[in-house]
């Protein structure tokens, strides 16, 4: 079952429909559809969660003399925007870290502020607190809140381990990274067990953590597994 997962995913690299598929996923009691680029839609809520957006993350780097092309914030508001548009969310909810440091709403440029703006304005736009932004004075738009319950499901950026209730969080980018016959394949990835649901990072200038990390087994617990969608499929790999 794994080497055809892997096979899978192997294929999916080249699969050109991806960029459309919504998978279902099962999660708590609740239906799902996990999106490939990194996000999750509710159908009950119309709402669309993402996590560790990151905004302004290449113009942090530049103020200590590390330039990245500065281009990451329009690059995450396209996937958002699409996103929104396919799914037709009403809602978003954002779990933490949304921007890389306190001052990064201060620095995004007048196009893309101009463009968040219109989509906090737009939606039900929901900020969650994140390690990151926890200094931020405001949020650009919608509201902000530590934490969240809906339908009985909590809604944070770090995960909890020692919380026995269901929870969706961020905060690790989980990344699955395998290797089959001499090709490397990494893809974003959830990672998921019965109580906990951990999503990768949406941002364009995110980097990954392994899923089998002993960070991200240790606050999932044993059982969990990374789950990768692909065109009309999820892939599931067992991480214990």
């Amino acid at each position: 079952m794994a080497y055809r997962a892997l096979r899978g995913l192997l294929k999916a690299g080249t699969d050109k429909r991806i960029g459309g598929a919504m998978v279902p996923l099962s999660f708590a009691g609740h239906d799902f559809l996990a999106l490939p680029e990194a996000a999750l839609f509710w159908p009950l809520h119309g709402a669309l969660l993402v996590a560790d957006l990151h905004f302004e993350k290449a113009s942090w780097y530049a103020r200590f003399g590390q330039f990245l092309p500065p281009h990451d914030s329009q690059a995450t508001l396209d996937v958002i925007e699409a996103l929104v548009a396919r799914t037709g969310a009403r809602a978003v909810w954002s779990l933490g870290d949304s921007f890389h440091d306190a001052d990064g709403a201060a620095r995004l440029d007048p196009q893309a502020r101009a463009r968040l703006d219109a989509l906090t304005q737009r939606l039900d736009w929901t900020w969650i607190t994140g390690n990151h932004d926890v200094g931020m004075a405001a949020m650009p738009g919608g509201r902000r809140v530590a934490e969240a319950e809906v339908g009985g499901i909590w809604l944070r950026h770090e995960a909890a381990p020692q919380d026995v209730r269901p929870e969706i969080s961020g905060h690790f980018h989980p990344k699955l990274r395998l290797s089959l016959r001499g090709r490397h394949v990494a893809r974003r990835c959830f990672v998921a067990s019965d109580t906990k649901l951990i999503l990768p990072a949406l941002g364009a200038l995110t980097g990954g953590l392994d899923a089998g990390h002993g960070e991200i087994r240790r606050v999932m617990g044993p059982g969990a597994a990374a789950l990768v969608p692909v065109a009309d499929r999820m892939l599931r790999f067992p991480l214990s």
